[in-house]
């Protein structure tokens, strides 16, 4: 039994220190009852760099849909055709929150927001995007916890 629980603790601390830190493929992600309850990758999400990615108009674009009032005063032309999320992370759990961004569609077909980490079955894209996700796993835990600091 000691031996068995050093080798855990072993990997354990190698994952946490970022060796070999794994990641779940595109392919692998199931979202069960409208939630992704389990993080993408073994690394915590940091909200300062997901606020950046949510901003940034090359990687998420975020605010071309949604206004967050935190981003006012740096941010300029927040977006309405999605909701505003201040207070996002009172309604939504962190598994809903990540099952919205990972895809949306599988909660919300009808919905014109992307599926920010999903590799193929899309519609619409350009061939130079085929097969890629538009955020990387790491990224979408990012932009998770920066939505969970969105509350009332």
């Amino acid at each position: 039994m000691k031996l068995r629980h050093a080798v855990a603790v072993a990997i354990f601390c190698g994952l946490a220190s970022g060796a070999g830190a794994a990641e779940i493929a595109p392919g692998d992600v199931k979202i069960v009852e409208g939630a992704l309850d389990t993080p993408l990758t073994e690394k915590a999400g940091d909200p300062e760099t997901g606020r950046a990615i949510f901003a940034n108009r090359k990687q998420g674009n975020c605010l071309a849909c949604h206004m967050v009032t935190d981003l006012l005063d740096t941010e300029q032309f927040h977006g309405e055709v999605g909701p505003a999320l201040d207070g996002v992370a009172d309604v939504y759990s962190v598994g809903e929150l990540r099952a919205r961004i990972v895809n949306p569609k599988s909660e919300l077909p009808d919905t014109i927001m992307p599926s920010f980490y999903r590799a193929g079955g899309t519609n619409r894209s350009a061939e130079k995007f085929a097969g890629k996700t538009i955020l990387s796993a790491q990224q979408v835990e990012d932009v998770v916890a920066y939505l969970q600091t969105l509350k009332e």
